[in-house]
């Protein structure tokens, strides 16, 4: 035995006995004062309370913000896995309020092929066109009614972006940049939609003020299709952000246009306007400037703006092309408890009172409406899809397809899968090109998913789901129909009559020869 092991437990007795000594003497902890070195076992444990709940303890329904089973859905969409589930739904649907109901059709109108072509992939376009309402220059219709939403490079790393871009440009799917700007790693492939935030980042001057004439060379220089304004988001509805001085490296300070080192502050609300009205001239300039679909990103909280921006898109020739809705549980963005817990309405909730907003002024055909908020699960998205909506974002599910596993260090930048982190040696560990693949897998099979429901519930798109095909449930022996719960009218919550035709004209024809009926006027109306 050397003298090293022989002197190990004395070392080891003496580092002991200098750990008593300092929680005896530190008055920071009781816990520790009162039981010294035991104390320490304690905050350990609640150190690594996430991992073990994770990964030994919770259920496959009880994690939050995604359980067990949905994340599995993800990762095995994202891999081309078995992505089915056996033996049941293991969900309390029987005593859960609120639970949703999507009602299948015995003998619905479409008629899926009996066998459809090995490695057909699901097209799936906006049932409406973007921007064609108010005769935008560069209207266009998405190619995907899934699409990826705001996060920007600055939350995430450099390689999530570009990993979300090409997974972007494979599965033909649009690709928001969040407020952040426009990086390298946005121009992999993938069209952008451009979110102008508070502090107008990518289009501001020196003295950090929007710049019309920036904002043009950027769009000019970019695969942007839309503008979108974005006034408040889930996660932090009505609040400012800041990036801490340590994360705004070279790269960030030049894609945002702001001093590198230097703590970058988004303000709470935007310079360029102070009301509804002067919002919509902002607007109507982006549009005419740049030719491109601008519309508006908004969580819901009080309805006087809602109220003011549909009466003046009425009165006035002036409008959005597209508002996105994000729900309270929406949560990419780090914020303080309360705005996470308890400041913003929930999805369903905000986005039924804004669309029957636009509806009770028939301004709700004129608009592609977009949810954002959990909707990248295949039920949400369904019942978004009934309530009015046109196409959905994703974002955390976007996330956890490319590597996150929920272990909610998006704030510190300790992400340890290198997906929410500006830590070189953390995000080195993503493969942008192997995600890439990831991501665009995961967009597909949820739109294959949402297709296969559409035609369950007998309609060729699921844009042309409505209210009447959802019932919530009120308990073991009531239910409601998600028309009656939000109170909407006939017709609410579809696309024009026009938008339904082409649609139904534009399915039918890129699906496998003999594979749907012919659409009939009757159908339609």
């Amino acid at each position: 035995m050397t003298w090293i092991s022989k002197a190990l437990p004395a070392i080891a007795a003496a580092a002991a006995a200098a750990v008593a000594a300092r929680d005896l003497w530190q008055r920071d902890h009781a816990l520790q004062r009162n039981f010294p070195l035991l104390g320490h076992a304690r905050y350990a444990l609640e150190s690594i309370g996430p991992e073990l709940r994770q990964y030994l303890v919770a259920g496959n329904n009880e994690e939050r913000p995604f359980t067990r089973d949905q994340r599995r859905w993800v990762y095995a969409s994202a891999k081309k896995e078995n992505n089915y589930f056996g033996f049941g739904t293991d969900n309390d649907i029987e005593y859960t309020a609120g639970y949703p109901i999507i009602k299948h059709r015995t003998f619905g109108r479409a008629v899926p092929p009996s066998s459809p072509s090995a490695g057909h992939e699901v097209e799936l376009p906006s049932a409406k066109v973007l921007g064609a309402a108010r005769g935008r220059k560069a209207a266009f219709r998405p190619e995907s009614v899934v699409n990826i939403s705001a996060m920007s490079f600055g939350s995430l790393s450099g390689n999530a972006i570009a990993a979300l871009n090409s997974g972007a440009a494979l599965a033909g799917c649009l690709h928001n940049t969040g407020e952040g700007g426009i990086s390298p790693y946005h121009r992999k492939g993938g069209q952008l939609v451009f979110q102008i935030g508070t502090a107008y980042f990518g289009c501001r001057d020196e003295d950090g003020r929007f710049s019309l004439a920036r904002l043009k060379d950027l769009v000019a220089q970019a695969p942007v299709r839309a503008i979108e304004i974005k006034l408040s988001q889930g996660a932090k509805p009505g609040l400012g952000g800041v990036l801490p001085a340590a994360k705004v490296s070279a790269e960030i300070a030049a894609t945002r246009g702001v001093a590198e080192g230097k703590d970058c502050i988004s303000p709470s609300r935007h310079a360029e306007f102070s009301d509804t009205d002067s919002l919509l001239d902002w607007v109507e300039l982006l549009a005419s400037e740049t030719g491109l679909p601008v519309g508006i990103k908004s969580a819901v909280g009080d309805m006087a703006f809602w109220d003011e921006l549909t009466t003046l898109m009425s009165q006035t020739d002036r409008g959005v092309d597209f508002v996105t809705i994000d729900g309270g549980e929406g949560g990419t963005g780090a914020a303080p408890l309360i705005f996470t817990d308890s400041v913003s309405l929930p999805f369903q909730l905000g986005f039924s009172r804004v669309y029957t907003k636009f509806a009770e002024r028939d301004l709700h055909e004129q608009v592609v409406f977009i949810g954002a908020g959990k909707l990248g699960l295949p039920d949400n998205a369904i019942v978004a899809f009934a309530l009015g909506c046109d196409m959905v974002n994703i974002a955390r599910e976007a996330m956890l397809s490319i590597g996150c596993i929920q272990a909610q260090k998006c704030h510190t930048d300790t992400c340890p899968t290198g997906v929410a982190t500006q830590n070189a040696w953390l995000s080195h560990g993503l493969d942008p090109q192997l995600k890439s693949v990831r991501l665009a897998n995961y967009v597909k099979t949820l739109r294959r998913d949402l297709m296969k429901v559409a035609e369950a519930c007998g309609v060729e798109h699921p844009g042309l789901i409505d209210a009447d095909s959802v019932e919530i449930l009120d308990g073991r022996t009531a239910s409601t129909s998600l028309r009656d719960v939000y109170h909407y009218r006939p017709g609410w919550g579809l696309p024009s009559v026009a938008d339904r035709a082409a649609i139904i004209e534009l399915m039918t024809a890129t699906e496998p020869q003999g594979s749907s009926a012919p659409p009939s006027s009757s159908a339609i109306t």
